[in-house]
């Protein structure tokens, strides 16, 4: 256990634990996982000083759970009395920030039901369809959004619909998506969509080009936003070994 171990039991190893946790929900870089056990209770406090206080600023949007699924129960009560298109496309909005996207994709056929009319709504019912993996679906909504802006989202609407276009078999206009997604955007998400793509169709040069420039932004990003970036970056590793060199 160590001098710092016997001094601090059972505080020691509580430190660890609350350590091994926040490691096992981050995922962040190897080595940590080994100055954890092997360091002991003066691991895991190096740990904590480099990895989990910056993540309280992450941590913020957390708190602001609680409004809001206060906010859901009062929508789902008003609803009764109005269920108006604001209503239902506020809900779906809140749905989607909850990670709850068919409720949220229900929220939004209603709310176009009820004669709402505005591309977010399309927009962010086509997300959801393409999130739970129905594409076919997701095409007219990211079509519709595109149509009226096609920087809508920062370039993201259109980089979806190259990969909804992509996952239906219209690879002709996946790429063209694809080519003015990159040209102006530099999301994560869209870049291994068309790294994707790219494989899928034997491009495994230009598919490792596209997933490499995920992993090349880490550098001379923030903390805070490495944090955020982790599973692209995973994602990116991942895909880069299954392609050959």
């Amino acid at each position: 256990m160590g001098i710092l171990g016997s001094l601090f039991y059972p505080w020691g190893l509580l430190l660890q634990a609350a350590a091994i946790v926040h490691f096992i929900r981050r995922r962040p870089d190897t080595y940590w996982i080994f100055i954890i056990l092997f360091l002991g209770p003066l691991g895991a406090l190096i740990y904590i000083f480099v990895e989990v206080l910056p993540d309280f600023g992450l941590l913020r949007q957390s708190f602001k759970t609680f409004p809001r699924r206060k906010r859901i129960s009062q929508l789902l009560i008003e609803i009764h009395d109005n269920p108006s298109p604001g209503n239902w496309e506020e809900l779906g909005d809140l749905y989607m920030d909850e990670g709850k996207l068919q409720l949220a994709r229900d929220a939004f056929n209603k709310a176009i039901a009820a004669r709402s009319d505005t591309p977010d709504c399309f927009y962010h019912r086509g997300v959801c369809a393409v999130l739970l993996g129905d594409a076919a679906v997701a095409v007219p909504d990211l079509e519709l959004a595109v149509r009226r802006d096609s920087g809508h989202d920062f370039y993201r609407a259109i980089g979806l619909l190259g990969h909804a276009y992509a996952q239906t078999g219209q690879d002709e206009k996946a790429e063209a998506c694809f080519r003015q997604a990159v040209e102006r955007s530099t999301l994560s998400e869209t870049y291994l969509n068309y790294a994707d793509f790219l494989a899928a169709h034997g491009r495994n040069a230009e598919a490792r080009e596209w997933a490499q420039k995920v992993l090349d932004k880490r550098p001379s990003m923030p903390g805070y936003l490495r944090r955020r970036e982790r599973p692209w970056f995973r994602r990116a590793s991942a895909l880069l070994k299954q392609l050959p060199a």
